[in-house]
């Protein structure tokens, strides 16, 4: 969901067990065990997700309290129509009640934000630095400039209790919004480093003292059983928060209400803030990661790496060998790399040639297609077979290299191949466009279409022993619509380098007779 519940709250009499795991940045941030991520349009609502862990403290069993905590503080939920007396509640239509409701919502929405930027810094920051037990330097990094949002979020309060009437409505909130709200392009900062902030709080976790100041707190009834990074993360919460609570406001506003048409305006300046602080995040986050690559070869460099802005899609993959891969898409490059650790750091080296999108071919596999281990089918039994898988390679057959890379589960490989997808479509098209071949399934257009070394592997397959029964069962995998016939004809008149025109020109009756 865009908006997570915010203050997550349960029973006084419920006890919880101790913390014994820690929520690492490859879980919340990096999508480790969760496949893709996707960054444009999702970004600010997707980056740190709450951890669905009830406290996230310790790494180790030793550094939790035996003690039960105490019970979390609450806070108050009484709604806006609660507090009218019967008098006032009955002159009031439904939808008016609604629509203060939603305003009040937002009035103490604000309130909530204020007070917790303040315990952060109160609770945290403060006591950290005077225990020493991170230095000033540190806690600058993880906490930016919390503080200087305060005021901001005053503004906003003050403003609507000025605009609320003494029988507790709001007439107008239109224009204290219109001119409230370009002002959270402040949080263009604070956004764009909470990748490497959460990164810095993870490492820091390893240390002792701050694992047990960390759990001090997060028994204490202040927390709300809320760890530190989910007070760090409760401003990107609220900023997501905005456009559902004026679409909620203008909802209940009746139509000829002054309003309607200056909310319309609010919603799309909200917009805005967003896309913009969405654009500059993930260029801070494409940029993160390319500082994380190491080359074990100088030929592995591209200039597209560097000159990245976007990251389109990253996360962990397997190969056909159970190898982990930690697979990033950026805007024109394909980068398949290994994770390490140096120095208590994650970095991410680069294995093999990275593919530019525009050399990039994508083959979707049906389970069972490739074996683990990399043998195709027939090879061996069932239970190799493997599920979740697609190829990426090189249209060109020179370079040698094709990988085939499993995901966690059918989700996350659908994420992985529509982001290829819409990442190549450009050239696809324009290869398309240039055959006007008639439509056939995409994955076998693709294959036959954009590379032009399938018989040519078949060739090179023959000389290496591998049987005709197995040729054509790798060239059903690979999406070819050629059959056995026409394979002999490749065969005996291809050579390496056929000319485009005349290939087109087989292909084109080849595929109709396929059809046929």
């Amino acid at each position: 969901t865009i908006c997570s519940l915010l203050y997550l709250q349960e029973p006084s009499n419920k006890r919880v067990r101790p913390l014994a795991r820690v929520t690492s940045l490859a879980n919340l941030i990096s999508p480790v065990r969760n496949g893709a991520v996707r960054r444009f349009g999702q970004t600010i609502q997707s980056f740190a997700l709450r951890s669905d862990s009830k406290s996230p403290g310790c790494a180790q069993k030793s550094c939790s309290r035996s003690a039960a905590p105490t019970p979390p503080k609450r806070r108050n939920s009484v709604l806006w129509s609660e507090m009218l007396d019967v008098n006032m509640k009955e002159s009031l239509s439904t939808k008016e009640i609604k629509r203060q409701e939603a305003i009040y919502e937002m009035s103490r929405g604000e309130q909530d934000l204020i007070e917790d930027l303040k315990l952060a810094r109160k609770a945290y920051h403060d006591p950290m630095l005077k225990l020493s037990i991170m230095s000033e330097e540190e806690l600058t990094h993880i906490f930016g400039d919390l503080d200087s949002y305060i005021p901001l979020h005053e503004d906003l309060l003050a403003s609507l209790g000025e605009a609320t009437k003494p029988d507790g409505t709001v007439e107008q909130i239109g224009p204290i919004l219109v001119k409230w709200l370009p002002r959270l392009h402040a949080y263009k900062g604070y956004c764009s480093n909470q990748l490497a902030a959460k990164a810095l709080l993870d490492q820091k976790k390893q240390d002792r003292r701050v694992q047990d100041f960390l759990q001090r707190c997060l028994e204490s009834p202040f927390s709300r059983k809320l760890d530190l990074w989910s007070f760090l993360d409760i401003p990107r919460s609220r900023l997501v928060k905005y456009p559902l609570l004026l679409k909620e406001i203008l909802r209940h506003t009746p139509k000829d209400h002054p309003d309607i048409q200056i909310l319309e305006e609010a919603i799309s300046i909200i917009q805005g803030v967003l896309s913009d602080i969405n654009l500059k995040k993930g260029e801070s986050e494409c940029q993160y990661y390319i500082d994380k690559l190491e080359y074990l070869d100088e030929k592995q460099k591209d200039p597209r790496i560097e000159g990245s802005k976007a990251l389109l899609c990253h996360g962990e993959l397997k190969n056909k060998n159970g190898h982990k891969l930690y697979v990033f898409l950026f805007q024109d490059i394909l980068v398949l790399t290994r994770p390490v650790t140096r120095n208590e750091r994650q970095s991410y080296q680069v294995y093999r040639q990275p593919i530019p999108v525009q050399e990039l071919l994508l083959e979707d596999l049906q389970d069972g297609d490739v074996k683990m281990g990399g043998s195709f089918r027939g090879a061996f039994g069932n239970s190799d077979k493997a599920k979740n898988i697609f190829r990426v390679r090189f249209q060109d057959p020179s370079s040698g290299q094709s990988h085939t890379l499993q995901a966690n589960d059918v989700f996350h490989k659908q994420q992985w191949v529509n982001c290829i997808r819409t990442a190549i479509a450009p050239f696809q098209r324009t290869a398309a466009a240039a055959a006007e071949l008639p439509e056939l399934p995409e994955l076998s257009e693709e294959t036959e279409e954009n590379n032009p070394s399938v018989p040519n592997v078949r060739a090179q397959r023959r000389q290496s022993g591998v049987t005709e029964m197995e040729l054509d069962e790798s060239m059903a995998e690979c999406g070819s619509v050629l059959d056995s016939e026409e394979t002999k004809s490749v065969k005996t008149h291809r050579t390496l380098v056929g000319h485009r025109k005349t290939r087109e020109k087989q292909l084109s009756s080849k595929r109709k007779e396929t059809l046929v």
